[in-house]
C-alpha cells in the first residue's frame, strides 16, 4: 500500500513539474515581456518583469520573443536567468538552385553577409513546382518525386555552416501553389469552370491545390515540420492564399468569409504542429493588403494574419503598386514613401516590430523601367528603420545582389 502511494505521489509530481525563470535582453539586461515559452502542447507568456512559470512533464522548452532569436533549453538547466539575443532580421533571398553547399550564389551571399548588415537568408525549402531543397522524411512528397530536383545533398552540413556564422535562417514554403501535389491529387486541385472541370494552371503553367481542403494544409505543414527539424529558425509561408482569379472551382463556396476562415484554419494548424520546434512563423502577403478594406479576393487581411503569425511580410515592391497609388503617378519612383506609408497605415492592426517587408532589388518592370540601384535600395531600407519594422527581406529573383547597394549610406542614416 505504501509503495502504491509513493508511486502515485511520484506520478503526480511528474505530471505537475514546473520550471520558472526570468528572461532578459542579452545586451541591455532589461526584462523581456510577452515572450512565449512552450513545450509541445501549450505555452505561457512572460510578464512585465520577464518572469514565467511553465508546468509540464516535458524536458525541452522553447522561447519565442518578437525581435529576438529563438531559444531552446531543458528543465535540467541550473540557471533560471535566460538571456535572449536581440536580432533585427536583414535577409537576402537565396534561390532554390543556389541552395547547395558549393554553389557560387551561396558563396556570394555569405560574402555579402560578412561585409554588410545583412544577417539572414531566406531559402526555398519547397518551391512553386513542389520540389524540396533536401530529402525530407515526408513520405507523400517523396512518392511524388519532390526530392528528385533537390539542390542540397547534405542539409546537416548546410545548416551547420550557416549556424557557425550566426546567420538567421528562414525556410520559404510555397504553400498552395504546387504543381507536383496538385497533379498527383486532381481530386483536390483547383479546377477550371469548364465541362470537364480540368485542373487549372496559372500563367506559368503551375497548378494549385484547394486551400479549403485540409489535405493541402497537412501537406505544406508536413514539409514545414521537416524544415524545423533540420534547424531553420523561421518558417515563411508564401502563396498562402487563393489565386487572384475569378471563376474557379473549389470544394466550398468561394466567399470572403470562407476564404479568410480557410487561411486562418491553416495557420492555426501550423502553429499547433510547429510549436514543439520553437520556430517563428511568418506569412507573405501582397503589398496592397496594407491598403485594402477586404481580403482582395484571396483570403488575406492584416487582422486575420496578425492574430496567428509571428511576423507579417508584405511584398512592398514599389513597382508592384498601380499607377496613382499613394497619389503618385509612378509609385516606383518613390521607394521610401511606398514602404514607409504602407507599414504606417497598418499600425492600428499590427505593431511595426512584427512586420518585416520584402523589398525590391530588381529593375522596375512598369512602363518607366527605372533602375533600382543604390539610392532606391537604401531608401527602402531607411523606410523600414524609420517606421520601426523587424528589419527587411530583400528579393532578387536571381539572388544577385550588389554589395554597394547594401552598405549603409551614412548620409541617410
Amino acid at each position: 500500500m505504501k509503495t502504491v502511494l509513493l508511486l502515485l505521489l511520484s506520478l503526480q509530481v511528474s505530471l505537475f513539474a514546473s520550471f520558472s525563470g526570468i528572461l532578459l535582453d542579452a545586451n541591455s539586461s532589461s526584462p523581456v515581456a510577452g515572450a512565449l515559452i512552450s513545450d509541445s502542447k501549450h505555452d505561457v507568456k512572460s510578464d512585465i518583469n520577464g518572469s514565467f512559470t511553465i508546468e509540464s512533464n516535458e524536458k525541452t522548452y522553447h522561447i519565442k520573443a518578437i525581435g529576438y532569436r529563438p531559444y531552446t533549453f531543458t528543465s535540467e538547466r541550473n540557471n533560471t536567468i535566460i538571456k535572449l539575443e536581440p536580432v533585427k532580421v536583414k535577409a537576402l533571398y537565396l534561390t532554390f538552385w543556389g541552395a547547395s553547399n558549393n554553389s557560387k550564389t551561396l558563396k556570394n551571399i555569405l560574402k555579402l553577409i560578412e561585409e554588410t548588415e545583412a544577417n539572414a537568408i531566406v531559402v526555398d525549402v519547397k518551391n512553386e513546382y513542389g520540389s524540396t531543397q533536401f530529402w525530407t522524411g515526408f513520405k507523400q512528397a517523396n512518392e511524388y518525386g519532390a526530392y528528385k530536383n533537390r539542390t542540397n545533398r547534405d542539409i546537416k552540413k548546410f545548416m551547420k555552416m550557416l549556424k557557425e556564422r550566426n546567420i538567421y535562417t528562414i525556410a520559404r514554403i510555397v504553400t498552395f501553389k504546387d504543381e507536383l501535389q496538385a497533379s498527383n491529387n486532381p481530386d483536390y486541385a483547383i479546377k477550371k469552370n469548364d465541362t470537364n472541370q480540368t485542373i487549372w494552371r496559372n500563367h506559368d503553367n503551375m497548378a494549385w491545390v484547394d486551400p479549403f481542403d485540409k489535405r493541402s494544409h497537412d501537406y505544406a505543414i508536413s514539409i514545414a515540420e521537416e524544415a524545423a527539424k533540420v534547424g531553420y529558425d523561421e518558417i515563411n509561408f508564401d502563396y498562402i492564399r487563393f489565386p487572384a482569379k475569378k471563376g474557379l472551382i473549389y470544394s466550398q463556396k468561394n466567399t470572403q468569409k470562407n476564404r479568410i476562415k480557410a487561411i486562418e484554419s491553416f495557420l492555426d494548424e501550423a502553429k499547433s504542429r510547429l510549436r514543439k520546434y520553437g520556430v517563428f512563423i511568418s506569412v507573405d502577403t501582397y503589398g496592397n493588403i496594407c491598403w485594402a478594406k477586404d481580403d482582395n479576393g484571396i483570403g488575406q487581411t492584416v487582422s486575420s494574419l496578425a492574430s496567428r503569425a509571428d511576423y507579417l511580410a508584405p511584398m512592398l515592391y514599389p513597382s508592384g503598386f498601380s499607377k496613382g497609388s499613394f497619389y503618385f503617378e509612378y509609385p516606383s519612383e518613390y521607394p521610401y514613401e511606398v514602404v514607409f506609408r504602407s507599414v504606417k497605415t497598418i499600425q492600428d492592426r499590427v505593431k511595426s516590430a512584427r512586420v518585416r517587408p520584402w523589398l525590391q532589388h530588381f529593375k522596375d518592370y512598369t512602363r518607366r523601367k527605372k533602375e533600382y540601384a543604390r539610392d532606391e535600395i537604401q531608401a527602402q531600407i531607411k523606410a523600414t528603420e524609420d517606421v520601426g519594422t523587424n528589419g527587411w527581406m530583400m528579393w532578387s529573383p536571381s539572388s544577385k545582389y550588389n554589395i554597394d547597394y547594401l552598405i549603409k549610406d551614412p548620409a541617410l542614416f
